[in-house]
């Protein structure tokens, strides 16, 4: 059997239904050619229309049987053994062909979702039986979707504009080959549908046999609908067709004679033949092709007759039709025996112009007048007149007929064709109302309109058919009314004229024919009006505004004035009126009787009817009233407005204005005859005093229709119709202008909503108007300002007890008008608050406030009555409920973008109580309507798709796209503003489980939680593409915020419910070619954030699946191949070429991926080990980084470009692609870095590193001096123009003086922002407040507005250019890093590195633009710098080309002197941090590389010339400047705050600092020493060195982090740098550094001899006050000995700092060998001994030294010999030692550890440490060797060693203190015995290190102390050799001492017993001390052989004395 095709059949995935929708523009998941391939695999189907699905037979069995079926688009289908009895219990239920049936089965289960494992039976037969009963429904909705299917080809065919046109044309003659013979095949089934018995399968049981005769009741619906469109304009109206169209009508009557018409007796039957005559009513009028008759005239009867051509050229047919119309003339028939008399009448018309009847139509010409018998004749009376007589008789009901087909029937009314699930496939086409429209028009041409009986009636019939529709429906015919039909004949526009002579008595009939026509459609209350969600569509906006604009003129210049006389008024001394006498031969006769008027009137309206004006008489004369119509032109709006006056009068809505009253006549200026004025009542208008709601309803929608859309058109009419003086003199006092009459009706309208009874009539007409009049007023500058007012002042809108009455009888009802008018009433108020705040707010400040507070007032009310219940309502339409939620959420949601919440400004607190409605106080309440329009759209989906509700699938796409996009917004700003809250409910909710499957897209049981239903959404190619990419958005935004949260935040991968299957999905959107490109990028970007943010969803991309079985990848297994985001990167990747020139955008976005990938490299290290192998594609991004670059484009913008949406930038384009290409190759760059960074060092430190595959793809462009040069040159490219800001600051506060530009900061997060016009700041925003605040516009406004736009499109495309090569630089920086270890310290590569550094220095260096973006890049340019100046590190190697390095070294000094100083990027302002881009530190790790390298070039002889030290000592003095600056700024912000950032930067300049001061390249200390005085940065120092904590407890957290404290280390380094000087070293006395020290916050516990070496709170490290404690030490000592004896420094503060640490000094030299041992103690007694020892030696001698002096160094005397007895056991026992160490931190311990390992076996003599195998021990035993010799060096400097030793007279008192005897006694002070012993051992030592070769390393160095040098032999012989010396020289002078001391005698003998041992000693020492001199790197002879001094001292003073 052969495999199954791993591609999957579109004659499956893809129904009928699918097609259709994707045909009629509902659905947009493919393009043209897609859907063109997709049919062209059914043309057989499509073609056999009787039986599309064949029948069975034998061959298509047995294909089945065989278990693979190769279908008709070339897919191979395997068939499951299981299924085929299903298969073939389909085939014979419905006599289909087997495969057939296999194929829809498949389709069935696929689409409609696995029924097989919800059926539950135990018998096989049983089972089968209940799958195709499951599955029936289905067939029969394919089959009819099938013939639907013909319906949107025949449209795309007719219309050029339709997207699928030009395949339509191809395809449907494909299909239908011959159009007559096709409608002749869809009457024939047609005929048999009706004619067709029950099927037996059926017949049996009478609820299927009923459910039978509706399906096929519905097919023969199919088919009528089919021959509709089929006739519309793809088949000519040929005789034969008509003929058998009309046959088939009458014999069926219409539909209703059904064989089976007794089972469609109920409800659905019914309405299904009513349907069906709809249909059949409008075919046979179409047929007839009236309106081609209408506008061409005439037809030709003249020719010969043809059955080929139109059906007028065919008697016989003519004959025929006639007998067929005129035989059935009952009332069911009255529109086509109209539409046939018409006809008729233009047949006779045609052949009366002819000199003779043509032969050929005598006969039927004949056969009209049946009853006389008479032959034709011209004289005869056109037979037609009586037919019309006939069917224009009131009793036949014509206009009823029509108006119920226009307001009853589900063809017409979308809300009825809902309601009833009605099968018509598209409810109110154009193309029906148009065929009303032309038997209208024919009709009007035919008969004078005002002659109709039944004219009221006929009016109604317009109106319902141009104003009761959805816009989309009726736009097109109004268009056509105006700009065609009411110019081309008086007779076409007849309908308006009548009605228009008739006003202002018949006031209601024009208004709502006005109405009607202005093409606005429903009016928002009609209780037919359903959700037109296609008004979202702009174009239908300008077709609005150009009928708006007729309907205006023509009110505003009505002709005719009509009027209801009294008989009374015209006779009397006080008559008005008087009839005209009728003269003779006066024209008068002819028109009728006349009036005129006796004295001026002026007339409600305010305009004045001269005196003897003629009125025409349009009743009978002589009633007791008639109605005359003066010729007077007036304004219909004024009186439109005294309506509204006269309603609010006599409703007392408004105080004073309750009662008429009257007023002195006015003088006319034409006549002395004072003018009568007349009211409403005197000119007869009908208005019910009791309820005329409904007129001013009416009036208020005619004037909101007319004012919307349009602001000029409105600010016309609204001027015409209040700027009249003469109303107000006709009504008196103040008259309430158009807003207060608006607002008192509308509260008048909604306090009776909330009084009224139930069953009494809504309000909704009237409130609806009115809120709909006030939002279009919100448009206008002119009125907004009051209707804020008026609404603030509003008791009742925006009231929930009143306001709830009307919304409360909408929820009885389930229509919800009044709430839709609420809800866009405030979205006008916002855009009107939010879009004129760029209008000047001079003297406005209170309006605003006001707005502020209606808006949230509004807001209250509708978060509470709205939109937390709405989702729980009662809907009578299931788009009413869409309508609702987008209202709602879209107010939401342009608050939020338009005025961030997170911003300062205006209207903030709006957007503010929003986000906290939303996010930071939100509640299950608030959410829900969001959540659970995600959760339920999946039923929702699937119950559209089923009652065919085509509308209210594109309104269930609207309200998700925008309650996605305010979640999504939700979460931006919540990431914002709440960073640090946790997740918030919202997000809580979208990573929730639903726990049903409500709303399953594929029936699954977790489908519907959230997040599955998000990916679904961007997985369904067929929805509209803004709903998939609000959801990856959403999805992008919830990750981002996640993973930024504090807290522990859910994980996204635990919340889907097959995470694999939803990664699978979501790599096929973003690896498919033909989904939506923005859909795409969206999920790369979000797979790459995932990759970066979310481990396990990132692994899950990365792999494919959460676990894969070895040696086979993912993709590999199972038999659905699932391919991963890492696998389809490198797929997609191998064509980077062509996404480079085409698609740079895509190919930026699948890099960005990778790159997230490669950062967390090392937890994808397996995954990663193929395609790090894969030379390919190291080679493809190799190539993709080496590509040619063009230039940076011009971004200066000037043109726009019509983009549909909004306008955009001409040069949008090409930034944008030159950005993407700039990112690609970063992202292509920083791949390779982090690949680099993967590769695992090598085991051995001796051993070269590898060189990856990635490096070696990019190796030549780092041996090319020009592929380098030219790389790194587009890495420090900046296109960066700082001049646009200030250009359009400067603009922008000339236009608009309020406008800023930080308003208008993209709401999008930083990585989805997209290159381009719209990069950085909203235009679209911009936009919208400049049109709405430039609401006259003229040229000039226009222009400026323009030019700010394009100032904005400048810096959004020069931000653009600026940012990727920002990326670019980074991405360099960091490879130049990572490829160190393969370039450093390589000596041929080194020029050109330097001399790449040398131009880039100077390129930084020049650089003069300023601003945010440009530090930024200047940041990373410095980086770049820094990064080569590492790779050329040459301390200490050997230059081979010299001359030419050091000069290029010597510019990168000179430049960074220049960077240093530089105005424009100022060092200093990045320290103060007045730049959000600082780069202060880079710079200074420059700085210290300068400097570093100068002090290693000075000690080169001839490697600096003149010029390069002139340069290089104005760099440091330049960085000396600066850098005592900001230490000054850091010190004083550091003492203000605690700040890690402060610490850092303290850190660097201080080693800057240090470095800078050295003597070998700043000899002189003035210039710095100068600057420090005037900044007083010592001062500051030692003020923050007083209040700083140095234990670091008060930032433990930090403390623990860095394993020191915040400031203290740093501040002490820089008084280092200041001690190690001795100029410096006296300024830091003069500034009484010790007197800070004692001071400082340790000083109680030093004075107490408490610091101790570890804290408990920072358990396994230092202390870091011990360690400030012993640095402190360290600098006094610096300091002593750099000042020698000053008596007032040592008597004032050294001594007072040895006396406050004279606890602490106790305790470190009281240590004993039985004391614990740690390496912190012993470096706090080498300070100690350091400290005494500068103290020491700086003090004069003994006899001269002061008592203090004297006592401290007496006390440490008596300290240290006792010390020195401890030490000398401790190194006589290097293993008792071992047993005493404790180490500190866990590196200590760690090497504690490996020298117990490594213990060997001790020797048989001394105890020698073997320093190879024991490191530590031995490095700590070279320490004690140390700390030995410095404590011996100052006992002997105490002594006056040096005078004994000269046999000086006078031996001070306390020179001899070591007892001369032999014995070494632990607890006791060292004896001569101590001392002899500790020479010994230390001889031993020094005797064992000389036998070793002198450079080998004893130690390496310690990881934990990087400054901490390695051990050498050379280093640890010079340290015992030092101690060797000292002990034996100390040895020596003491047995002098003693013998020459007077007042011991005894101690003489004493001296002769020790001298011989120490003789001994020194002989022994002699040899090894020389041999020592080589291994200590001694030159021969450069050192004194003390052995000798000692030896003769020895024997002449003290042995020879003895």
């Amino acid at each position: 059997m052969a495999a199954e095709s791993s591609k999957r059949s579109k004659l499956i995935d893809v129904t009928y239904q699918q097609l259709q929708l994707l045909l009629s523009g509902y659905d947009a998941g493919a393009t043209p050619e897609q859907t063109q391939e997709m049919l062209e695999a059914r043309i057989d189907t499509l073609k056999d229309f009787r039986k599309p699905f064949g029948k069975p037979n034998a061959d298509s069995r047995k294909r089945v049987d065989s278990g693979s079926v190769t279908l008709r688009d070339g897919i191979l289908v395997r068939v499951e053994p299981a299924d085929k009895d299903y298969i073939f219990a389909i085939s014979t239920r419905f006599n289909i062909d087997e495969v057939e049936a296999l194929v829809l089965f498949r389709s069935f289960l696929y689409n409609e979702g696995n029924i097989l494992q919800d059926v539950d039976s135990k018998n096989d037969d049983a089972l089968v039986q209940q799958v195709v009963d499951a599955f029936s429904p289905f067939y029969h909705s394919e089959r009819r979707c099938l013939a639907r299917l013909l319906v949107p080809i025949f449209r795309a065919q007719e219309h050029e504009s339709s997207f699928f046109n030009e395949q339509a044309t191809t395809i449907l003659p494909q299909i239908i080959p011959d159009g007559p013979a096709f409608v002749q095949d869809v009457l024939a089934d047609y005929q048999d549908k009706t004619r067709a018995p029950v099927d037996e399968a059926s017949s049996n049981d009478p609820r299927l046999a009923s459910r039978w005769a509706k399906e096929n009741l519905r097919d023969q619906l199919v088919l009528l609908e089919v021959l509709f469109w089929a006739m519309w304009s793809f088949v000519p109206r040929q005789g034969p067709i008509v003929v058998k169209l009309y046959e088939t009508a009458y014999e069926t009557n219409l539909g209703s004679v059904q064989r089976n018409g007794t089972l469609l007796l109920d409800q659905e039957g019914g309405r299904l033949q009513q349907d069906c005559a709809a249909v059949w009513l409008l075919l046979m009028i179409e047929v007839l092709e009236l309106e081609t008759f209408s506008d061409n005239g005439n037809p030709d009867v003249t020719g010969a007759p043809s059955t080929e051509g139109m059906y007028t050229a065919h008697p016989d047919s003519l004959k025929r039709i006639h007998q067929l119309v005129t035989s059935h003339g009952d009332s069911n028939f009255a529109p086509v025996y109209l539409a046939w008399t018409l006809i008729v009448a233009r047949l006779e018309a045609a052949v009366v112009g002819l000199d003779e009847c043509p032969p050929a139509y005598r006969s039927f010409l004949d056969s009209l007048d049946v009853h006389s018998g008479r032959p034709y004749s011209r004289n005869r009376e056109p037979i037609h007149t009586l037919m019309l007589q006939r069917s224009l008789d009131p009793s036949v009901g014509l206009f009823g007929l029509l108006r119920s087909l226009l307001t009853s029937m589900p063809l017409f009314v979308t809300s009825i064709a809902w309601k009833t699930d009605s099968s018509i496939s598209e409810p109110n086409a154009v193309a029906y109302r148009s065929v009303i429209k032309g038997l209208l028009i024919a009709l009007s041409e035919l008969v004078p309109v005002e002659l109709i009986p039944d004219f009221d009636s006929f009016v109604d019939v317009w109106v319902a058919l141009l104003g009761q529709s959805e816009s989309q429906s009726v736009i097109g015919l109004c268009q056509q009314f105006w700009q065609y039909d009411a110019t081309k004949s008086k007779a076409r526009r007849a309908i308006l004229d009548v009605v228009r002579s008739r006003f202002p008595v018949q006031f209601t009939p024009l208004l709502q024919l006005l109405g009607a026509l202005t093409g606005s459609g429903f009016r928002d209350a009609d209780p037919l009006s359903s959700v037109d969600h296609r008004q979202q569509d702009h174009s239908l906006v300008e077709a609005r505004a150009q009928c708006a604009q007729e309907v205006s003129y023509f009110f505003e210049n009505l002709p005719t004035y009509t009027q209801v006389i009294p008989a009374s008024a015209c006779i009397g001394s006080q008559a008005l009126y008087e009839k005209v006498p009728e003269r003779y031969g006066s024209s008068s006769k002819a028109l009728g009787p006349a009036y005129t008027n006796l004295r001026p009137l002026k007339l409600p309206g305010g305009s004045l009817l001269p005196a003897r004006s003629t009125g025409r008489l349009l009743s009978q004369d002589g009633e007791d009233f008639v109605i005359v119509s003066w010729q007077h032109e007036h304004s219909g709006w004024k009186l439109l407005v005294e309506v509204l006056f006269d309603y609010v009068r006599r409703r007392r809505l408004s105080p004073g204005l309750s009662t008429s009253t009257t007023h002195p006549p006015i003088m006319s200026r034409t006549t002395s005859q004072p003018p009568a004025i007349l009211r409403l009542e005197d000119v007869g208008i009908e208005l019910d005093p009791e309820g005329d709601s409904s007129v001013v309803a009416d009036a208020l929608d005619l004037l909101r229709t007319v004012i919307s859309d349009n602001q000029i058109l409105a600010a016309q009419v609204l001027s015409s119709l209040e700027n009249d003086d003469q109303v107000q003199a006709m009504t008196g006092g103040e008259t309430p202008d158009l807003v207060q009459l608006t607002m008192l009706i509308l509260e008048d309208a909604l306090m009776r909503s909330a009084r009224q009874r139930p069953g009494t009539p809504l309000q909704s007409a009237l409130i609806t108007s009115a809120m709909g009049l006030l939002a279009g007023l919100l448009s206008l500058p002119a009125y907004a300002p009051r209707v804020w007012l008026f609404a603030r002042a509003s008791t009742a809108l925006f009231d929930s007890s009143r306001s709830r009455g009307a919304m409360a009888a909408e929820r009885a009802l389930g229509a919800y008008a009044t709430t839709q008018a609420l809800l866009r009433l405030v979205h006008a108020l916002w855009t009107e608050a939010s879009g004129t705040l760029l209008a000047p707010r001079e003297g406005r400040a209170r309006l605003l406030e006001i707005k502020e507070e209606v808006l949230l007032r509004a807001l209250r009310f509708v978060h509470a009555e709205v939109w937390v219940e709405h989702a729980g309502w009662k809907y009578a339409q299931l788009g009413t409920r869409f309508e609702v939620g987008r209202l709602a959420s879209g107010l939401y949601g342009d608050i939020l973008e338009q005025t961030p919440p997170d911003a300062a400004g205006p209207l903030v607190r709006v957007s503010q109580a929003v986000c906290e409605a939303l996010v930071a106080k939100a509640t299950s309440a608030s959410i829900g309507p969001l959540i659970s329009a995600i959760t339920t759209s999946g039923a929702v989906f699937r119950r559209i798709h089923a009652s065919r509700r085509l509308s209210d699938l594109r309104g269930l796409y609207l309200v998700l796209r925008s309650h996605l996009r305010l979640a999504r917004l939700c979460i931006v700003f919540k990431q914002r503003m709440y960073a640090d809250a946790g997740p918030c409910l919202l997000e809580q909710a979208l990573c929730s489980r639903a726990g049903s499957d409500s709303g399953s897209f594929s029936g699954g049981r977790h489908k519907a939680d959230p997040l599955d239903v998000l990916a679904s959404f961007v997985e369904d190619s067929n929805a509209e593409s803004l709903v998939p990419l609000e959801s990856i958005r959403l999805l992008y935004a919830l990750c981002s915020s996640l993973s930024t949260s504090q807290f522990s935040a859910p994980s996204m991968v635990g919340h889907l419910s097959d995470p694999e299957a939803t990664v699978a999905a979501l790599v096929g959107v973003a690896r498919h070619p033909y989904h939506d490109l923005d859909v795409r990028l969206g999920v790369w970007r979000f797979m790459a954030l995932a990759a970066e943010k979310e481990p396990a969803l990132g692994h899950l991309f990365v792999a494919g699946q959460f676990r894969a079985s070895k040696g086979k990848a993912p993709e590999e297994k199972g038999k659905g191949k699932r391919i991963s985001a890492l696998r389809a990167a490198r797929e997609m990747l191998a064509s980077w070429s062509d996404y480079w020139e085409t698609n740079p955008q895509l190919l930026a976005s699948i890099l960005g991926f990778l790159v997230a990938v490669w950062q967390r490299g090392w937890e994808h290290q397996l995954l990663l080990e193929d395609i790090r192998k894969d030379i390919d594609f190291w080679t493809q991004l190799a190539g993709l980084i080496k590509e040619d670059m063009s230039p940076a484009p011009e971004y200066q913008s000037t043109e726009y470009i019509d983009n549909g949406a909004f306008p955009r930038s001409s040069l949008h384009e090409g930034i944008s692609l030159h950005s993407y290409r700039i990112l690609a190759r970063a992202f292509a760059i920083r791949i390779i870095a982090l690949d680099i960074d993967l590769d695992p060092a090598p085991s051995s430190g001796t051993e070269p590193r590898r060189k990856p595959d990635s490096y070696l793809s990019v190796e030549t462009i780092f041996k090319s001096e020009d592929q380098f040069a030219e790389q790194l040159h587009d890495a420090i490219f900046n296109a960066y123009d700082p001049a646009l800001y200030p250009h359009f600051t400067e603009k922008a506060g000339g236009y608009f003086p309020d406008l800023a530009l930080e308003h208008f900061e993209s709401r999008d997060l930083s990585g989805e922002r997209e290159f381009g016009d719209d990069f950085s700041f909203a235009t679209p925003v911009l936009q919208m407040r400049m049109d709405i605040s430039n609401a006259e516009a003229t040229d000039d406004t226009v222009a400026r507005g323009d030019e700010l736009i394009h100032n904005l499109f400048s810096i959004n495309l020069n931000l653009s250019l600026a940012y990727a090569s920002t990326q670019l630089g980074q991405s360099w920086q960091t490879l130049l890093v990572k490829i160190a270890p393969f370039v450093q310290g390589n000596a041929a590569s080194r020029p050109l590195v330097l001399s790449l550094a040398a131009s880039i220095s100077s390129s930084i260096a020049a650089e003069k633009r300023s601003g945010d973006v440009m530090l930024t890049a200047h940041g990373v340019r410095l980086a770049i710098l820094l990064a080569l100046l590492e790779l050329a590190w040459f301390s200490g190697s050997t230059l081979q080309n010299e001359k030419q390095e050091v000069a290029s070294f010597m510019k990168v000094v000179a430049s960074v002197h220049d960077i240093v100083v530089s105005e424009w990027q100022s060092p200093m302002d990045s320290i103060r941090g007045a730049t959000n881009a600082p780069f202060h530190r880079t710079l200074l790790q420059i700085i210290y590389f300068c400097a570093t390298e100068c002090r290693g070039l000075t000690r080169r002889s001839k490697s600096l010339n003149a010029e390069h030290r002139l340069d290089s000592s104005s760099m440091i003095n330049a960085t000396l400047i600066f850098v005592i600056d900001a230490l000054r700024f850091v010190f004083d912000a550091a003492r203000t705050r605690l700040d890690a950032d402060l610490d850092t930067d303290m850190q660097l300049l201080i080693a800057a600092f240090e470095q800078c001061t050295r003597p070998d390249i700043n000899p002189s200390t003035s210039l710095w020493l100068t600057r420090c005085q005037e900044t007083s940065v010592l001062q500051s120092s030692m003020e923050l060195f007083v209040q700083t904590d140095l234990s670091g407890l008060s930032t433990l957290q930090h403390t623990r982090a860095r394993k020191q404290a915040l400031y203290a280390p740093h501040i002490l380094t820089f008084h280092i740098a200041f001690a190690s000087i001795q100029s410096s070293a006296e300024r830091l006395a003069s500034e009484r550094v010790l007197v800070a020290y004692s001071n400082s916050s340790m000083a109680m516990a030093i004075s107490s001899g408490k610091v101790d070496v570890t804290l408990p709170e920072l358990p396994g490290e230092r202390s870091p006050a011990h360690w400030a404690y012993c640095v402190m030490l360290s600098i006094v000592s610096g300091v002593i000995s750099a000042l020698g004896w000053q008596k007032h420094f040592f008597d004032a503060e050294a001594s007072g700092f040895i006396r406050l640490c004279g606890n602490q000094i106790t305790r470190a030299l009281s240590w004993s060998i039985g004391d614990p041992l740690t390496l912190p103690l012993v470096e706090e007694m080498e300070r100690v001994a350091n400290l005494f020892h500068s103290i020491a030696s700086s003090a004069p001698a003994e006899g001269y030294r002061n008592e203090t002096t004297q006592e401290i160094l007496s006390a440490f005397s008596t300290n240290a010999l006792l010390l020195l007895q401890q030490l000398n056991y401790a190194l006589s026992h290097p293993n008792h030692l071992t047993s005493l160490l404790e180490p500190v931190t866990p590196d200590e311990r760690a090497q504690l550890e490996r020298d117990g390992r490594s213990q060997p076996p001790q020797t048989a003599g001394a105890e020698i440490v073997d320093p190879v195998a024991r490191p530590f021990l031995a490095r700590l035993v070279h320490r004690l060797h140390n700390l030995t010799s410095n404590i011996v060096c100052t006992l002997i400097a105490i002594s006056s060693a040096e005078d004994v030793l000269r046999g000086s007279s006078y031996l001070p008192p306390r020179s001899a203190l070591v007892v001369p005897h032999s014995k070494a006694v632990l607890g006791e002070p060292a004896s001569m015995g101590t001392l002899l012993e500790l020479a010994s051992g230390t001889l031993d030592t020094l005797g064992h290190l000389v036998a070793r070769p002198a450079g080998q390393a004893l130690t390496l160095t310690t990881p934990g102390r990087a400054s901490e040098r390695a051990l050498d032999v050379r280093a640890a012989a010079r340290a015992a050799r030092r101690a060797l010396e000292a002990v034996l020289f100390y040895a020596t002078t003491q047995l002098g001492a003693w013998v020459a001391a007077p007042d011991a005698p005894e101690a003489g003998g004493l001296a002769s017993e020790v001298s011989g041992e120490l003789r001994a000693v020194l002989e022994k020492a002699r040899g090894v001390l020389a041999r020592s001199q080589q291994t200590a790197g001694e030159k021969p002879g450069a050192t004194v052989d003390i052995t000798e001094v000692l030896l003769g001292f020895l024997n002449q003073r003290v042995i020879g004395n003895a």
